[in-house]
């Protein structure tokens, strides 16, 4: 294996679903990963779970007769209460992965995947949560919101409830570890702090410094993030190391279907940005 197709925030948009599938049959990639961010982004339960069932579950079945591997993590705007559907949907595919929190190896290469970020004003809460301990919460746009089987419940005081809940710090630490990290790639939902990975329109840098301590400390081969759209339009950056550790993150365009393609031996990558067809 060492064609990778890196794709992240698609936001159930069909046509670059599609286009991603085109791609990766046209330039012979072995694996696809998917960054998170992978549902129509209305939140509604009924609306993602329609296209987990009615669209990605054919759309892997594309990927499986072609012998593409495909691996995924969910991401913020993905409902928590959906997991359980995503993994049995994956589970119809045995060349599909959903690595949320979880580890898979390909031909001496491992994937790690994380779908949690660093708390953000929006308020659905199910993916968010205190960077580390002494984390101070920015301005929120209203009550913290979680699914459940019933709908959304609302969380009056978010930061206490956050409070109880394992920090990203935590989170990363726990993560299946990679027997060489030389030859691991994370997939993780949330940038780095500190690259210019990170930029929100307007300039600020909202990376997780959780995230970059983790990656100084772990050094594995290569680190794949998304989350924050603009950010290369905005800082002029998509790429960057940290120590031996290549982090990339494309971003997404509105208008086209930004994506990184990346050979792992040697380490090479490059970012396209493909126009609607």
């Amino acid at each position: 294996m060492n064609t990778l197709l890196y794709v992240t925030d698609l936001h159930g948009q069909r046509w670059k679903y599609d286009l991603t599938f085109s791609l990766a049959r046209e330039i012979g990639a072995d694996l696809v990963i998917n960054g998170g961010d992978i549902s129509p982004s209305g939140r509604r339960h009924e609306d993602q779970g329609r296209f987990y069932r009615e669209f990605l579950d054919p759309y892997f079945g594309r990927f499986q007769a072609e012998g593409i591997r495909y691996f995924l993590v969910s991401g913020n705007d993905d409902l928590g209460i959906l997991d359980p559907l995503l993994d049995r949907i994956c589970a119809n595919h045995p060349l599909v992965s959903h690595l949320s929190r979880r580890m898979d190896s390909v031909e001496g290469y491992s994937f790690v995947g994380m779908n949690l970020v660093t708390d953000y004003p929006f308020r659905l809460k199910d993916r968010a949560r205190r960077d580390a301990e002494g984390y101070v919460f920015g301005p929120q746009l209203g009550p913290g919101l979680l699914s459940t089987p019933d709908g959304f419940r609302e969380i009056p005081d978010w930061p206490a409830y956050a409070a109880t809940l394992p920090t990203i710090d935590e989170e990363l630490a726990a993560l299946p570890a990679p027997p060489d990290p030389g030859r691991a790639v994370y997939i993780l939902h949330g940038p780095p702090s500190g690259l210019g990975l990170d930029v929100v329109r307007g300039g600020a840098a909202v990376g997780s410094p959780a995230t970059r301590a983790f990656l100084e400390r772990s050094q594995p081969l290569l680190s794949l993030h998304g989350h924050i759209h603009e950010s290369p339009d905005e800082s002029g950056t998509w790429h960057a190391k940290i120590g031996r550790t290549v982090c990339l993150q494309p971003g997404q365009s509105p208008s086209g279907l930004t994506v990184v393609v990346c050979r792992l031996d040697p380490l090479t990558f490059e970012r396209k940005v493909l126009p609607c067809e």
